[in-house]
C-alpha cells in the first residue's frame, strides 16, 4: 500500500505493508478526503502542538489528545470517506462495497487510537486504512464520496454553532471564510439563523461564503463586518464565530462585538496572542473556544448533507492525487485562490 507521511517535517509518498483487519475492523479504500487546517498546523507546528498537548495533560480528564513522535512516520488524513474492501472477523452491519465514513478512531481489542494523526494506524491520505466497523456509517446513495468526505468538516461547524445558542432569534457574524468558517456558515443556515455575514481578504472565499448561505460577504480591507452588522441588523441578537486564527482577532473580536456578544472561537491559532479584558468586562462578553465534535454531531452532519440541507462540496476547488499531495500542501500556504481541498488516494 501507499501512504503519504510526515517524515523529518517533511510530506513524502512510499510504500508500506498491506493492512489486515482484525476483529470487528474492516478494511477499506479511501475513495476522498480533505486536507484540513489542522493538517497545516500539524505540519507547520507538529512539535508545538505535542508539547501544548503534555502540558495540557495534567487538566485533561482522559489521555494525552496525541501520543506519538516526531522521530517516526505521521500518518494523516481524517476528513475522509471510504470503501469497504474487505471485512474482519465479527465486523457486522457492513458489506465489501459499502461507502461509509467515519469519526477518525480506530478501536483495537481493549485499545482505542485516533487516526487523525498516528505512527501506527494510515489515515485517508493512503489507499488502504483500517476502519472500527461500529463506528463506520453508511453513506446514503444520494451523496458521492467526495460529497461524503465533507461530513467531517462540517461537523467542526455545526458544533461551533451549537455551542454559540444561537437559534432562529439569532443572526452570525463570521471572521474568516477558509473550511472552517464555510463549514460555520453551512451550519448556521441549516439551523435557521439569519442574517448570516461573513468576511475574508479572497475574493474566491467571499463567493463560496455566498454559495454556503451567507447574506453578505465583506472585504475587510473596504469595511468592517460589525459596521456592516449595525447597518443591516443592529436590533438582533449576533452570534460571532472567530475563525481565522491569527493573532489580534479575538481581540479585534471583543472591541467590535456589540454588548452581550457570545464570541466562539474555532479558528486554530498557534502564537500566543492578547486581548483587552476591559473591552469584555464593559460589554459583558462571553468566549467560548470550539474543538472537533461529538459523534452525534458527526452522525447529524451526514444528514444533512444526504437531505441537502447543506452543499459542503461547493466549497471544493481543487482535487488532487497522492502524488500531488505535497505539492499541495505548499499550494495551501498561500490560500487566497483556494477553497477546500480533496485527496483522492484511489
Amino acid at each position: 500500500m501507499r501512504a503519504a507521511v510526515l517524515r523529518n517535517s517533511k510530506l513524502v509518498v512510499d510504500d508500506f505493508e498491506d493492512l489486515h483487519p482484525t476483529s470487528s475492523q474492516v478494511l477499506v479504500k479511501p475513495l476522498a478526503c480533505g486536507i484540513c487546517g489542522s493538517d497545516l498546523h500539524f505540519v507547520n507546528h507538529g512539535q508545538e502542538l505535542l508539547d501544548q498537548g503534555k502540558l495540557l495533560e495534567a487538566s485533561l480528564s482522559g489521555p494525552a489528545q496525541m501520543d506519538l513522535t516526531l522521530e517516526n512516520d505521521v500518518f494523516m488524513g481524517h476528513e475522509f470517506a471510504c470503501e469497504v474492501i474487505e471485512l474482519g472477523p465479527d465486523a457486522t452491519g457492513l458489506k465489501e462495497g459499502d461507502i461509509v465514513v467515519s469519526v477518525p478512531v480506530l478501536i483495537s481489542g481493549s485499545k482505542i487510537s485516533q487516526l487523525a494523526y498516528s505512527n501506527e494506524f494510515p489515515g485517508g491520505f493512503s489507499d488502504q486504512m483500517l476502519l472500527s466497523a461500529p463506528l463506520a456509517i453508511k453513506v446514503p446513495n444520494s451523496l458521492s464520496p467526495l460529497e461524503a468526505a465533507m461530513c467531517e468538516p462540517l461537523a467542526v461547524g455545526v458544533h461551533a454553532v451549537g455551542i454559540s445558542g444561537a437559534d432562529t432569534n439569532f443572526g452570525a457574524v463570521v471572521m474568516g471564510c477558509g473550511p472552517v468558517g464555510l463549514a460555520v456558515i453551512s451550519a448556521a443556515k441549516a439551523s435557521g439563523i439569519h442574517p448570516i455575514l461573513a468576511s475574508d481578504y479572497s475574493p474566491l472565499r467571499r463567493e463560496l461564503a455566498i454559495k454556503m448561505g451567507a447574506d453578505e460577504a465583506i472585504d475587510p480591507n473596504e469595511e468592517s463586518i460589525f459596521n456592516s452588522w449595525r447597518k443591516i441588523a443592529a436590533s438582533r441578537k449576533v452570534a460571532v464565530f472567530e475563525a481565522v486564527g491569527i493573532p489580534g482577532m479575538i481581540d479585534s473580536a471583543m472591541k467590535e462585538a456589540p454588548l452581550g456578544t457570545r464570541i466562539v472561537v474555532v479558528g486554530v491559532c498557534m502564537q500566543t496572542d492578547h486581548i483587552m479584558p476591559f473591552a469584555g468586562i464593559a460589554k459583558e462578553l462571553e468566549i467560548r473556544f470550539a474543538f472537533a465534535y461529538m459523534p452525534h454531531e458527526f452522525a447529524n452532519s451526514l444528514n444533512l448533507l444526504a437531505e441537502g440541507k447543506v452543499k459542503m462540496a461547493e466549497a471544493i476547488t481543487k482535487s488532487v492525487t497522492l502524488d500531488e499531495l505535497p505539492d499541495a500542501f505548499a499550494d495551501l500556504a498561500s490560500p487566497m485562490e483556494l477553497g477546500k481541498l480533496i485527496v483522492t488516494p484511489s
